[in-house]
């Protein structure tokens, strides 16, 4: 089974560039994220068309994430367990953004994430990203705890760059900068602990990046973050036989900011199926 996150920066924009790379890479499923639209706007005829169903969370034009899959999707469940809200005004409680979604596939339980960005070090929504991360840890703990827990992974857009060498924009190795900073990395690293889950790319692609701004010529110049990753239990890491980052997404008319992550498990029928890198 060949699974993907991706941040896609409006599906409505990119969908034709989101199917073209399903069909083209054989993607069974994909965790998208940034899909900027409510429900009711979510190009499903579109999918449909191409053989994919679609779970997905959008509440208005900002985040949104959403499941595609070729094959059958269970248990689907929009947010998690103590999943908090954000508010600008104080408000108690403060409203839930749609920022993650998970589904049952094919024995995995896979959970698109859009970590909130932070904006600012003394910004609320940078206290709002440390606890958001925190909470998603602590579901993803418990989850793993129970009795029906099946191998699992957290696929999606973290906002966060663990490393310095996932940063070739040097704009973001200035002190004070959100994606790089001690405590995000800290609770990034943390998230780890907690949850048991590990990056299942790093092994396979060490160096790379996810995303590129898109002024100043960034791409171009590979002035990029790796940002973007696919967390996995033990048991979905154990099942890992590949994976990549589609560096070339990036290119072309009207591409996403960010790139595909894509990763191949090992299953009983596909034992001999061709990798493509």
């Amino acid at each position: 089974m060949r699974i993907a996150t991706w941040n896609v920066n409006s599906i409505r924009t990119r969908k034709s560039l989101v199917i073209d790379f399903l069909h083209h890479h054989d993607v069974d499923v994909l965790a998208m994220q940034e899909t900027k639209c409510r429900d009711d706007q979510f190009p499903f005829e579109e999918f449909s068309e191409a053989g994919y169903e679609v779970a997905h969370f959008g509440l208005n034009q900002w985040n949104g994430v959403g499941i595609a899959s070729r094959l059958p999707l269970h248990d689907i469940e929009q947010g998690f367990a103590g999943m908090p809200g954000f508010s600008k005004t104080n408000e108690d409680p403060a409203p839930l953004e749609a920022r993650a979604l998970s589904a049952t596939v094919e024995g995995i339980r896979l959970t698109s994430v859009y970590v909130p960005n932070g904006r600012g070090l003394e910004d609320p929504h940078f206290t709002y990203k440390l606890a958001w991360l925190d909470a998603l840890a602590a579901a993803q703990h418990a989850y793993a705890h129970t009795a029906h827990a099946l191998p699992f992974a957290i696929a999606g857009d973290f906002n966060v760059a663990p490393l310095d060498s996932d940063v070739g924009d040097g704009f973001f190795l200035q002190p004070g900068t959100t994606h790089t900073s001690p405590r995000e990395r800290e609770t990034l690293a943390q998230f780890e602990s907690t949850a048991g889950v590990r990056d299942v790319i790093r092994p396979l692609q060490p160096e790379g990046y996810t995303f590129w701004d898109y002024k100043q010529g960034k791409f171009a110049k590979d002035e990029g973050l790796r940002i973007d990753f696919i967390y996995g239990s033990p048991s979905f890491a154990d099942l890992v036989e590949g994976g990549f980052i589609h560096r070339d997404a990036r290119k072309g008319d009207g591409p996403s900011d960010h790139v595909p992550v894509v990763v191949d498990l090992l299953g009983e029928d596909d034992e001999d199926r061709p990798m493509i890198f």
